[in-house]
């Protein structure tokens, strides 16, 4: 069985997508129409702008979505997954590939959500950090203990988990996990606290985005971050993603249940290969490659 899975924040790079414009023209419709949901040309910004051009919330998650629905869309009959996954951000390129959503809502739900994001770190400041070489309930247990907001963020892999909060509390929690023997436990340079409980004003706002988008029966099923299970009912992928901003994104445990539903090839759809990295790491004879295009 294939699983698809679709990248999430962190995975952009310059000049993305442009292989693809230039290369197919259902990537050029695609494109001309998210200029124009937008209301800016973000393609511009994609095959031309700089790094730091790339950073601006408002234009990184789109982005990474735009380049991954398109990448779904340009492999056209080839693109026949037996269940899909997204890690954070990419739940949503996930569920426009797997027909869960529509390309304009997916899109317009991204755009609301990286605002909403960009506007919960400028009302309550936070930070993130990564923690390597640590069991996961040692890591929960020093965040619990810690005052102030600190939460486990991510699950990336295991020995690779990233922690969200206030700023005070995730620096403490740092200096309390390497001294508890954690091989690294280092402020990521982010600008806020995600899927942390002060990424709540956000989901208040994209929850009402998300209760008034169209939902549809998926082409196959997804595991979702929170759950971590198989979702097929547009009602419960729905909630999943609302309460996705302020929870963890349980990506090990997802790729440990795709495996044991008999996934043995996973396809990273999107930017980058950060997925691959950790998927096998996860599940160590798993077959974990890029999507081709022909």
């Amino acid at each position: 069985m294939n699983a698809y899975v679709f990248p999430g924040q962190g995975a952009q790079f310059v000049g993305m997508g442009l292989d693809l414009y230039e290369g197919y023209p259902v990537a050029q419709e695609m494109f001309s129409q998210a200029n124009d949901i937008l209301g800016f040309s973000i393609t511009d910004i994609m095959f031309e702008g700089t790094a730091e051009d790339l950073k601006q919330t408002k234009v990184t998650q789109p982005t990474i979505f735009l380049h991954s629905v398109v990448l779904s869309k340009v492999m056209g009959d080839d693109f026949k997954p037996d269940s899909v996954a997204g890690h954070s951000l990419g739940e949503f390129s996930a569920l426009v590939a797997n027909g869960a959503l529509s390309f304009e809502e997916g899109l317009q739900l991204v755009a609301r959500r990286a605002m909403a994001m960009q506007k919960a770190c400028e009302l309550k400041p936070g930070t993130m950090a990564v923690v390597m070489g640590m069991e996961d309930a040692t890591i929960e247990k020093i965040c619990s203990e810690t005052p102030g907001i600190v939460v486990p963020a991510n699950y990336n892999c295991p020995g690779q988990l990233v922690i969200s909060g206030e700023v005070d509390a995730v620096n403490e929690a740092c200096v309390k996990l390497k001294e508890g023997g954690a091989r690294r436990a280092m402020v990521l340079p982010v600008g806020g606290a995600f899927h942390s409980p002060l990424m709540e004003p956000a989901r208040e706002e994209l929850a009402a985005a998300i209760e008034e988008a169209t939902f549809n029966d998926p082409k196959c099923p997804i595991y979702q971050n929170v759950t971590t299970t198989a979702v097929v009912d547009p009602s419960e992928i729905k909630k999943n993603l609302i309460a996705q901003l302020t929870a963890p994104v349980k990506w090990t445990q997802s790729v440990q249940n795709m495996s044991k539903g008999g996934t043995l090839k996973f396809i990273e759809v999107g930017p980058g290969k950060v997925l691959q990295g950790l998927i096998k790491k996860i599940v160590g004879d798993a077959e974990a490659i890029s999507a081709e295009i022909r």
